[in-house]
């Protein structure tokens, strides 16, 4: 006979990632980052966990004091039939009336932009990583490409040094 103890506990608050978009440390500096609820249909909660979705021309903006996701494309589900919903519709980001108040200030203030980096769930509800983000130039970018090379040298050259 097994008891409760004995069963293995899952993790209630792991983290499975479903998209990610890496140009978007390419293209911005990113400021500071908030992490946001998503309202979504049951059939593409569906699709999400079938990885179905993609954020890399995705963005996020204020209207009338909600956040709202635009540009996020999540497949439609194969056994939705009738129900299923509009792949690339805007969908509403779940934040604290703060947290809206400061991305506001940011994005009026400072002129920042709303950046997804991150896709997932966290025990068992959608979420999404929202970075407040800058804008590079071309300069930056060339500067960030020459740093990644730089760091990859040395790497491989810390590498060789410890097979002699």
């Amino acid at each position: 006979m097994t008891s409760k103890a004995d069963t293995p506990t899952t993790d209630r608050k792991a983290r499975v990632v479903v998209a990610r978009n890496p140009k978007a440390t390419y293209d911005y500096f990113v400021i500071d980052t908030v992490e946001a609820g998503i309202v979504l249909t049951g059939t593409e909660v569906k699709s999400l966990r079938r990885r179905g979705a993609s954020i890399k021309e995705a963005y996020a903006r204020v209207t009338r004091g909600e956040v709202w996701l635009e540009g996020m494309n999540i497949t439609p589900y194969e056994q939705g039939n009738r129900y299923n919903h509009d792949p690339v519709r805007s969908r509403k980001l779940l934040l604290h009336r703060r947290e809206i108040e400061k991305l506001i200030g940011a994005i009026q203030r400072d002129g920042l932009t709303l950046v997804p980096l991150e896709l997932y769930f966290s025990g068992g509800r959608a979420k999404i990583q929202l970075a407040m983000a800058r804008g590079k130039k071309a300069h930056d970018k060339r500067e960030t490409i020459k740093r990644k090379l730089a760091d990859r040298d040395m790497a491989r050259a810390k590498a060789w040094k410890g097979r002699i």
